[in-house]
């Protein structure tokens, strides 16, 4: 279940009818009404929104080395599907970091929420993790591969260069100096 959502979100309307529903993707649509009088149908996609964390352990930043059946080894920030709906966001976002680093976090808090593509109903929530409490075995799906990887924020910008790094550095994390700073974000939704 959303708590939070972007101020600017496009959201399917109520009137609209799931025409497929996909393995990631459903097809909604709608009768829209045109200015000149028209009816035209309108459509939509909805997947699950989608979970990261950029978690702090001993002033470093944990990023995951991972692959998945058909894709090459990548650079990611720890996360996946917030797919289970008696969850809210930042539970989905703790359990995705359990599973894939092993690492519980204390301190937790909605930094990034954005919905990349305004026909698509999805949005991708990004949280800061701090005060690192322990770290036990991952929980690894079976369509996953993940080493754990901790970095300095000069080390984090390095390897966002690198043409396998999908998104390790987040816009906001390009502004700050130092993790005090990060740190320091104001949350966008107290949980």
């Amino acid at each position: 279940m959303r708590k939070y959502l972007p101020p600017t979100m496009k959201q399917i309307p109520v009137e609209a009818k799931c025409k497929f529903r996909g393995e990631i993707f459903d097809v909604y649509q709608w009768p829209q009404k045109m200015f000149d009088g028209t009816t035209k149908t309108f459509e939509m996609l909805k997947r699950d929104d989608t979970v990261t964390t950029v978690a702090v352990k001993n002033d470093k930043v944990v990023i995951t080395y991972q692959t998945q059946p058909g894709q090459d080894w990548f650079y990611d920030l720890p996360g996946g599907r917030h797919d289970n709906p008696q969850e809210d966001e930042l539970m989905a976002a703790q359990r995705e970091l359990k599973e894939e680093t092993g690492m519980v976090f204390k301190n937790w808090k909605l930094v990034e929420a954005k919905q990349l593509f305004l026909k698509i109903d999805w949005v991708v929530y990004t949280f800061v993790a701090m005060d690192f409490v322990e770290e036990g075995e991952q929980e690894l799906d079976a369509g996953e591969k993940i080493e754990v990887l901790e970095l300095t924020l000069d080390e984090l910008r390095e390897y966002a260069k690198k043409p396998n790094a999908k998104h390790i550095l987040p816009n906001f994390l390009k502004k700050v100096s130092c993790l005090e700073e990060l740190r320091e974000l104001p949350a966008l939704y107290k949980y």
